[in-house]
């Protein structure tokens, strides 16, 4: 995916506002060998490239006034209300260096699990989204995520589904749950369990007071 984008020279708050009034969006890029430098973007061609789930987790070329650098989305600024981007940051990669980001979930099969078919409970999605580490050439636009076998009442940990080759999970938590089924289901069985320990304890007081 393509990013095009102009070296700029004023910098400031007022310098922005003029670019926004243009149509053009303030960015930075940053990282690598090379010094942080201020570019533009087009609003309506990022505005609409960030529409892209693919978009935030790519490898980037973005050509800056003809020249062609690899990078990666970092950041994204937005307007408190109106559908506008105010400023979007961009980091440099090297093809031998990892990067560590977020990529996106993509859930497979829900609606087949047992979970779903024979409970007729509802799954959630816990995390949308999992914070990797990877080499550029390695680095998933999604990681699928399928829950086909997903039990009434169970969870899928990240421990149940395998990483792309060269991908390795960079969150804080050891085990986090991906999805979970909840619903009529379980509730329904907990309603039972109570009921037939209430019969349970009516038959034991009965038969102590004969």
């Amino acid at each position: 995916m393509k990013v095009n984008a102009t070296l700029r020279s004023e910098q400031g708050s007022s310098a922005s506002r003029r670019l926004r009034r243009a149509g053009r969006v303030p960015a930075i890029l940053y990282g690598g060998t090379q010094d942080a430098v201020s570019v533009t973007l087009d609003h309506n061609e990022i505005f609409h490239a960030l529409r892209k789930p693919e978009f935030h987790a790519s490898i980037l070329d973005m050509n800056v006034d003809g020249k062609s650098q690899k990078v990666l989305l970092r950041a994204v600024q937005w307007h408190p209300y109106k559908p506008q981007v105010l400023h979007v940051d961009f980091q440099r990669v090297s093809a031998t260096e990892a990067i560590t980001t977020r990529v996106p979930l993509t859930y497979l099969n829900g609606d087949d699990s047992p979970a779903v078919k024979l409970h007729q409970q509802i799954i959630t999605h816990v995390t949308t989204e999992l914070e990797i580490t990877c080499l550029p050439a390695d680095l998933p636009t999604t990681i699928e995520v399928d829950l086909g076998e997903l039990d009434a009442s169970g969870n899928v940990y990240l421990s149940n589904i395998t990483l792309p080759e060269g991908v390795t999970y960079a969150g804080t938590e050891e085990d986090p749950v991906l999805a979970a089924a909840l619903g009529r289901g379980g509730a329904a069985d907990d309603n039972g369990d109570e009921e037939e320990d209430g019969e349970e304890g009516e038959s034991a007081e009965g038969s102590a007071e004969e």
